[in-house]
């Protein structure tokens, strides 16, 4: 079993506009269940188009999962969604189901040659910023849900452990829950580097003694000294928009952040960015990045083209599949970033 050697947000392929061959037809054959659903936007959210495109040559028939689709839970609605591959593939060659850890997993069997492979979304989400809750305070053990407490334990690139020592010694002396998990974010910011240094083997203990991260290791590092510390922590991979921020026009990946269970409830922090972000899509979470890896293929394969967006805009429906996917930042995107940015 082989994950793709892709690191976010770094060594990205240049996007380019997609030019579809076939007509605006949306085939339901290859994942049932695609939604639209009447807009009913009210002044206390935002639509955010997101979605991405995959290309693929493989060598054979190769079985391979995706785990790229958000699903609807509080602060985050669905209010279009399609899918498509090139070719079509059959529905005896393609099914989904829920793992573990409650996330969509696209199953499929993809046939020799080249594979396409996309997803396009409009969401309803909050306006608001991910919300701080400075006073909220440590969960005893003892006290915590029995479904949390492997998020305690070390993982594939969680290795909590052998940050132990280092972790008491930095934010033992802090009291509190949120403010321990938002000290170690601080630190991070401050000790680590954004940039290249690590490949998609490399884990929280060796990015964070490295000087180098990308959000994969910010989130990794971030997971594993809030586990060092007996906080429940888990991995989390989505969207994450330009949203009052300055537009980056680098190409768009896919972003990683981790949540700390505080309150009786998950909670979002980003040691990437370390501040508020308005518009986060939450995809899948796990306990490190190999149990939400975007597409793990059995078999040789080679990711040759890849295109994500993430915009705010004003539509209430998808554009017809013909208009072709988004450039990122969109115009759209920009404007709307600079309005939001100009209320605050």
């Amino acid at each position: 079993m082989t994950e793709p050697e892709h690191q976010p947000e770094l060594d990205r392929p240049e996007p380019r506009q997609a030019t579809l061959s076939q007509p605006e037809t949306i085939h339901t054959d290859t994942f049932p269940g695609d939604i639209n659903i009447t807009d009913t936007t009210r002044l206390d959210t935002i639509r955010v188009r997101a979605g991405f495109e995959l290309h693929f040559e493989l060598a054979y028939p190769t079985p391979m999962l995706f785990v790229v689709e958000p699903t609807e839970r509080p602060g985050q609605r669905i209010l279009a969604a399609r899918r498509r591959t090139l070719p079509n593939l059959p529905l005896t060659q393609t099914s989904s189901y829920i793992d573990l850890h409650g996330n969509t997993v696209w199953r499929l069997l993809a046939p020799a040659g080249r594979l396409e492979v996309a997803h396009d979304l409009l969401m309803e989400l909050p306006a608001q910023k991910d919300p701080v809750l400075s006073d909220l305070p440590k969960t005893p053990i003892e006290a915590l849900p029995s479904e949390v407490l492997h998020y305690l334990l070390p993982s594939r690139y969680v290795d909590s452990d052998l940050l132990g020592t280092e972790a008491w010694r930095l934010f033992g002396h802090i009291y509190g829950g949120w403010a321990q998990a938002q000290a170690v974010c601080d630190h991070l910011q401050a000790t680590l580097q954004y940039g290249a240094g690590s490949t998609s083997a490399t884990s929280a203990r060796e990015a964070y003694q490295s000087g180098y991260a990308v959000c994969r290791d910010f989130a990794h590092a971030g997971v594993a000294f809030c586990r060092a510390l007996n906080l429940p922590a888990r991995y989390v991979c989505g969207y994450l928009p330009d949203i009052a921020v300055p537009p980056d026009f680098r190409p768009m990946d896919f972003h990683a952040w981790f949540e700390v269970w505080l309150g009786g409830q998950w909670r979002t922090f980003d040691a990437r960015h370390n501040f508020p972000r308005v518009g986060r899509i939450l995809i899948a979470t796990g306990r490190d990045a190999s149990d939400v890896a975007f597409n793990t293929a059995f078999g040789s394969s080679v990711l040759t083209h890849m295109k994500v967006w993430a915009d705010e805009t004003e539509d209430t429906e998808l554009p017809p599949l013909s208009a072709g996917y988004p450039q990122t930042p969109t115009n759209e995107g920009l404007r709307l970033s600079e309005a939001w940015a100009d209320r605050d």
